[in-house]
């Protein structure tokens, strides 16, 4: 009986933790991305607008980074420490959650020669 109730607490605990180790929520993220990142980088992070960098498809944890920079002004950039100075570190795991799950727009590359 008690390695049924050990192994039930195992599982109990992994589940509940889980979040935890997968970083943040996407779908907490798409909600804070819809009131604070959409107009410059759009719904899912891919800008129209070329002075606003695309963040579709961008690796969580550079996105965290980036907006713990911008709290700690290690990047300065008034526009962007305005917004990371409202969003908690659980909201900055959710947001980079949100646009490191969406597709990014590739960029076509023109293929490249060798001269000789």
């Amino acid at each position: 009986m008690m390695k049924i109730l050990n192994i039930i607490l195992f599982v109990a605990v992994a589940v509940t933790s889980a979040t935890g180790f997968a970083g943040g929520d996407p779908s907490a993220g798409k909600e804070i991305a819809a009131k604070t990142c959409q107009t410059c980088h759009g719904a899912d992070g891919n800008s129209t607008d070329p002075q606003y960098p695309r963040l579709a498809g961008q690796y969580a944890d550079y996105l965290e980074r980036a907006l713990e920079e911008y709290q700690t002004g290690k990047r300065t950039n008034p526009i962007m420490t305005g917004f990371a100075a409202g969003l908690s570190e659980h909201d900055i795991k959710n947001v980079a959650a949100w646009f490191s799950s969406q597709s990014g727009l590739n960029t076509p590359v023109e293929p490249r020669t060798v001269s000789r």
